[in-house]
């Protein structure tokens, strides 16, 4: 405690430079995953491909790919852009199947309904589908938040600065206390940042709320389709 105290900006520091990089690859993954899901989810036959491609991304070691991006985008090995550029693409693989998933759970009355109230296929797909998909990519969004949080660790091995390098730094100098500081502040942050995802979600999607209250024989999606002007009855 007493040396987590005379380091406390440092931790602080750490945190936060953690916490930045998290947030930036998770967001980015993200985003890059919405329109290469909702494509796959519309031609079925690119979708086991699709699917299988972002897959095989997963299983390449996150080392492995630190220590070669450098040469492969041309910036330095200790840049911070190889590492958010890996967390991305890691983030990006497991959001694929998340957004084919959630895209696909969506009712084909409630596209069919969409349809026959004069939607474009863009107003559908902002309005209608990505809404109703929110609950399922926001379950994946979670599970991805908490993997990049801990995948960044393994940066500190090649010198990214971040939560990690108190790992690197306590098991050269034999030091237990800055490793469980280290590993505390990496449980803490995951656990900061699922928090905010359910909070945005709640206040994203209220409707979702709505739907614990409506009766068992009641569609998931009526809470939230009547919303929809000139749709809903």
């Amino acid at each position: 405690m007493s040396w987590f105290l005379d380091n406390l900006d440092l931790v602080r520091e750490l945190f936060v430079r953690h916490a930045w990089i998290s947030v930036v690859s998770t967001l980015v993954g993200f985003v890059v995953s919405l329109p290469i899901g909702w494509y796959a989810h519309r031609h079925p036959r690119l979708r086991g491909i699709s699917v299988a491609l972002v897959g095989v991304l997963y299983t390449v070691p996150s080392l492995a790919v630190f220590v070669l991006l450098p040469g492969i985008l041309g910036t330095g090995f200790l840049s911070v852009i190889n590492v958010i550029v890996a967390l991305s693409t890691y983030a990006a693989a497991v959001m694929v199947r998340t957004t084919v998933d959630a895209f696909g759970s969506v009712s084909p009355a409630v596209l069919d309904a969409a349809t026959a109230a004069g939607f474009s296929t863009g107003q559908r797909v902002v309005k209608v589908e990505l809404p109703l998909a929110g609950p399922v990519l926001l379950a994946g969004l979670r599970v991805v938040s908490v993997s990049t949080v801990s995948m960044l660790s393994v940066a500190s091995l090649i010198g990214v600065s971040n939560l990690g390098s108190l790992f690197t730094d306590g098991f050269r100098r034999d030091f237990l206390d800055e490793i469980v500081i280290g590993i505390v502040g990496i449980v803490v942050l995951a656990i900061l940042l699922d928090a905010l995802l359910v909070l945005a979600g709640r206040l994203l999607m209220p409707w979702t709320r709505a739907q614990r209250t409506v009766a068992p024989r009641s569609r998931p999606w009526q809470g939230f389709f009547s919303r929809i002007p000139g749709v809903g009855a």
